[in-house]
């Protein structure tokens, strides 16, 4: 077929000689070499331990590489395959610290001679396959909320994961650590689907944010009909599980779907028994009685909220008040915790139709006060932190959270869920959630505070979609990239860091 829109011809190549479209891509894999992600995912997921085929770490490197590149579904795996120099690399680093022993046990696993470098996309589903229980599903109720318990090698994730959240913290140690529990929804086409709350069907994971490494430090999978706020404390609990010795200091934020008083109290009475007494600050219900303790509220106990803009401290649009309310599930009980309740209040500058003054048809919280109509939030917390501050800490969980959850559905392969099956989506968001870590520990602590803003499709870019060819000299691989690419330095200097990163345990 003739191609003469503009003067060039398409041709194939007939020779292999190493080139490579991902360049950049192997510096992921020294990073995960350095945070024995190899280590931790065949002992703790095992799946393929002692069997034949793939190995767990071979399936699961090859899907979180398959996310960062930018794919987003298991025949992805197939342009993997078909670059032949990042096929070499990954020929070379498979027996990376392996003894000959190992290697050839390792080649052992395959009846015939091994002709893929990455697993094929059909190994590939019967690998999620074995995290799928089915017996669960005989277990599920018709009408309550359900969350299918996770089968040995499905919990496993939760300790790969919480290895990998170890990685950052020994490189950058603090002993507080925020963390932000948010739920997001990932629409799904799957007949096995569940409805959400927004009437569409999907699943709803819940995430637990670690706002000052900006990781994911643990997620539960979740059917689209079960709420963020179910089984919050447990979920809150295994999460304080996977933090690391040097975290001394545990402050939590969440909206309104934290606002379940067995999470307060676990909080408040510190029933933590490694960090006792747990800060936080959780959006509350605007029910009719806060309504009414907040229209009780003097007019000038209102206070301006003051905002850091460039160094100075500046007044906004918003105000708030300590609120005296004491909700009635509580009030009954002499040993319950007595909390501290705030509200926020906005003017509301939207027109309002004629006829509907009176009701309640806006999409968030009103009141009315003083003739004038305010957008109103509700705040319970156990800190003794000035409003205003309070406020803005609280807050500073929004954009980040959802941020987050962008990344994970448009960026990476959360948004493209492979099966009907609970399990194996279960595990493709786990690998999902392994990819998001490896790529932020890349940003902050590899490329530099500079990268940390920035967004996937820059650092595809500037760093992993780079030209490159692949060659075998003296018995050792050379990853050649052009003399004068911008890039070429970067990905230098980040091989030079990643070989001095403080390595994580392996346990």
């Amino acid at each position: 077929m003739a191609q003469v829109v503009l003067s060039f011809q398409y041709e194939i190549e007939k020779s292999t000689w190493g080139a490579t479209s991902l360049a950049g891509l192997p510096i992921y894999l020294d990073l995960m070499i350095r945070a024995h992600l190899h280590e931790t995912l065949n002992r703790h997921v095992g799946v393929r331990v002692g069997g034949q085929g793939w190995s767990d770490y071979e399936v699961v490197s090859s899907l979180v590489l398959l996310n960062i590149a930018g794919g987003e579904c298991v025949e992805d795996l197939r342009v993997l395959e078909g670059d032949e120099g990042f096929c070499r690399l990954m020929d070379r680093v498979r027996h990376h610290g392996m003894r000959r022993k190992d290697r050839r046990e390792l080649e052992r696993r395959f009846r015939k001679d091994r002709e893929r470098s990455v697993p094929s996309p059909s190994s590939v589903f019967c690998y999620l396959s074995e995290f799928h229980d089915s017996d669960q599903e005989l277990l599920r109720p018709a009408q309550e909320d359900f969350i299918p318990s996770p089968n040995a090698y499905l919990a496993g994730f939760r300790w790969v994961n919480g290895n990998l959240a170890a990685f950052a913290p020994r490189q950058d140690c603090q002993e507080v650590a925020t963390l932000d529990m948010d739920a997001t929804l990932v629409e799904s086409g799957k007949s096995e689907a569940r409805y959400c709350y927004k009437k569409f069907k999907g699943y709803q994971p819940l995430n637990t944010w670690w706002a000052e490494h900006e990781l994911v430090l643990h997620t539960e999978f979740r059917d689209g009909d079960v709420p963020a706020g179910y089984e919050q404390s447990r979920v809150f609990r295994e999460a304080l599980e996977l933090l690391p010795e040097g975290v001394k200091t545990v402050r939590l934020r969440s909206d309104t779907a934290g606002y379940q008083l067995d999470l307060l109290a676990f909080c408040e009475k510190g029933q933590s028994k490694r960090f006792g007494r747990i800060e936080f600050a959780i959006g509350c219900d605007v029910t009719a009685p806060f309504k009414q303790a907040v229209s009780e509220v003097p007019e000038s106990e209102w206070q301006p909220i003051y905002k850091e803009i460039d160094g100075k401290r500046e007044k906004t649009d918003r105000e708030f008040a300590e609120v005296c309310f004491v909700p009635k599930e509580i009030a009954h009980s002499k040993n319950a915790p007595v909390h501290r309740y705030l509200a926020t209040r906005e003017v509301v500058r939207q027109l309002i139709l004629p006829g509907l003054e009176d009701s309640d048809c806006l999409p968030f919280p009103s009141l009315s006060m003083a003739e004038t109509k305010y957008k109103v939030h509700g705040i319970v917390t156990d800190m003794d932190w000035e409003g205003s501050r309070l406020v803005n800490w609280l807050y500073a969980r929004c954009g980040k959270s959802e941020e987050a959850h962008a990344v994970m559905k448009e960026n990476l392969a959360g948004g493209r869920l492979p099966s009907g099956d609970f399990g194996e989506n279960a595990a493709w968001w786990w690998i999902m959630i392994l990819a998001f870590n490896l790529n932020s520990i890349m940003k902050r602590q590899v490329l530099g505070q500079g990268w940390a803003p920035r967004r996937m499709k820059a650092i595809r870019f500037h760093v992993i979609r780079l030209a490159g060819r692949v060659i075998k000299r003296s018995r050792q691989l050379f990853v050649r990239l052009a003399q004068d690419h911008p890039s070429t330095g970067l990905l230098m200097e980040a091989r030079y860091k990643i070989a001095r990163l403080s390595p994580v345990p392996s346990g």
